[in-house]
């Protein structure tokens, strides 16, 4: 690298080598994903055990709020971009998120079923999705930005970028390791309110440590045109006035979307339910992908066509992936809640507390992966970007087999090994290391600079239906437990037994289509490796 880029930083606004900046975005991601995932882990638990929702309704909510949670960083990334400025949209999505949090720990009174008519806390559970809606408003808001801080924080050219990035993807997986683990056990020990309120304390740490460490950002989060922003539109509103005004507006409408619970998918014959939630994502797909094609088509070279079309292939290969893995914090999730031993290591774990293996395995495998893929890459046996996919959709199908193994042999009391479970989580997470960060790679190395923001806005749309088409499959296993009976154990594993079956063909059957496909994929990438 020139002296220049090393330069670029002032010496005294380092620390070990990277600008302090960085661990500003560190902490108050990690912090971030700790309240996020804590919450998600508890969440399919919390509607089905206290309100009991029946497990369709469950399903529905999850995969709605999934959806949307992932579809707002699209909007949220444009707003910061055009005209809030990325330090301002992250601490206003910190706000939010904060009020969603602590929003989340009113636990009002459980749910009582009396002859089969569920009673429940109407007040508490118009609280409940208002602060859903707060989270995935303010999710839409910090998530891309705070991503994009990292990168503006290195001169181009850097060679610390990557490790820099590396560091900042350990805070993420540090934040779900211990959320998982403490939220959950909190939640479902002491109480519900007691998980989602660490939940909340931890999304506070993350806003404190943002809103004191921001003057190490360089001035690089500002707004692009400060004095545009400022300008009066409306009256004596300026334009940041209604971008703040807009967000409420946007807040009551996914509040009102939050609750239905249907989802607008054929995953069957005879299953059909429009929702209005996925009717938006396909409103803002449309226009997403219209835009992409239009540009393609009107300002790319051919060889620059090719790669954007790879690109999208690997938004496909993300959102298979995504389908398939977000169900441990669906149907995995109640799986291991219902008919799985929980003891092992000498404790007794909870449902919500497994929920942390993915982001610990992530931990171990991320830096042999960093190790070994430069090594490969010498003796010439680093696989293909293309390859690399399929071989996470292919070990994605693998873990599900796991599981269909250990509902199929279970032990002397009826219910499955956790180290089974613990086995199909380390399948699952090498998968995750082949596929996603690959992904990502992909997407910032073959997409125009130009439409590099688009793009990485068609990743999280897929993701964002990744989340709904995994709730939909997870219905699949949908178990209701009639009034004054209890959960018939053997009819149990059979339902979780048919729905990963399904699961494994999909995995499986979709990376070796991928397999057959790399050639010609490579050929697209036109060198890039």
């Amino acid at each position: 690298m020139s002296t220049t880029a090393a330069l670029a930083i002032p010496r005294h606004d380092e620390l070990f080598g990277h600008p302090k900046g960085l661990y500003v975005c560190f902490f108050t991601e990690m912090w971030e994903r700790f309240s996020f995932y804590g919450m998600k882990a508890l969440l399919l638990l919390y509607l089905t055990k206290y309100h009991l929702f029946s497990d369709d309704n469950g399903y529905n909510l999850v995969g709605a709020y999934g959806g949307l949670v992932y579809a707002m960083p699209v909007i949220g990334g444009l707003i910061a971009d055009r005209w809030l400025g990325m330090r301002k949209a992250v601490v206003f999505g910190g706000i939010l998120l904060v009020l969603g949090h602590f929003g989340m720990a009113i636990e009002g009174h459980p749910a009582s079923s009396v002859n089969g008519v569920v009673t429940r806390d109407a007040g508490t559970l118009q609280v409940f999705y208002f602060s859903l809606a707060l989270i995935i408003m303010g999710v839409g808001f910090l998530k891309p930005n705070i991503s994009t801080i990292v990168g503006k924080l290195y001169a181009e050219n850097d060679p610390r970028r990557d490790s820099g990035f590396s560091l900042f993807y350990a805070g993420i997986n540090i934040g779900a390791t211990v959320s998982g683990v403490l939220c959950g056990w909190l939640g479902e020990t002491y109480g519900w309110g007691w998980g989602f309120g660490a939940a909340g304390i931890g999304m506070l740490a993350g806003l404190a440590n943002f809103l004191y460490g921001q003057k190490h950002l360089m001035g690089h989060a500002e707004p692009r045109e400060p004095d545009k922003l400022r300008e009066r539109v409306f009256g004596p509103f300026s334009r940041e006035h209604l971008i703040y005004g807009g967000t409420l507006v946007g807040l009551l409408a996914i509040w009102g979307l939050i609750q239905a619970h249907s989802l607008f998918l054929v995953i069957v014959p005879g299953i059909f339910e429009p929702s209005p939630v996925i009717l938006g994502m396909h409103l803002i797909t449309a226009c997403l992908l219209g835009g992409i094609l239009w540009f393609m088509f009107t300002h790319c070279t051919k060889v620059e066509r090719e790669q954007m079309f790879v690109v999208l292939a690997f938004i496909a290969f993300c959102l298979i992936f995504f389908t398939l893995y977000e169900q441990t914090y669906g149907s995995w999730v109640l799986f291991s809640d219902r008919v799985m031993n929980h003891r092992a290591l000498g404790v007794e774990w909870t449902a919500s507390e497994l929920t942390s293996l993915g982001a610990l395995f992530i931990l171990v495998l991320a830096p042999i992966c960093a190790w070994l893929w430069p090594r490969l890459e010498k003796i010439g046996w680093n696989p293909s970007k293309p390859a690399k996919s399929a071989y996470g959709l292919i070990l994605a199908g693998v873990s599900f087999l796991v599981l269909v193994w250990s509902a199929r042999n279970p032990q002397a009391n009826g219910l499955t090994n956790i180290w089974w479970f613990v086995l199909a989580y380390f399948v699952l997470e090498v998968g995750e290391m082949l596929l996603s960060p690959i992904g990502l790679s992909a997407v910032t190395e073959l997409s125009v600079p130009r439409v590099v923001s688009l793009m990485m806005g068609g990743w999280f749309l897929g993701t964002s239906y990744s989340e709904v088409l995994a709730a939909a499959l997870g219905k699949l296993s949908s178990i209701e437990i009639p009034e004054g009976e209890t959960l018939n154990i053997a009819d149990a594993l059979a339902k979780y037994d048919q729905l990963f079956v399904y699961s494994a063909k999909i995995g499986i059957g979709c990376g070796l289509v991928v397999l057959v496909l790399t050639p010609l994929i490579k050929r697209w990438m036109h060198g890039v490796r």
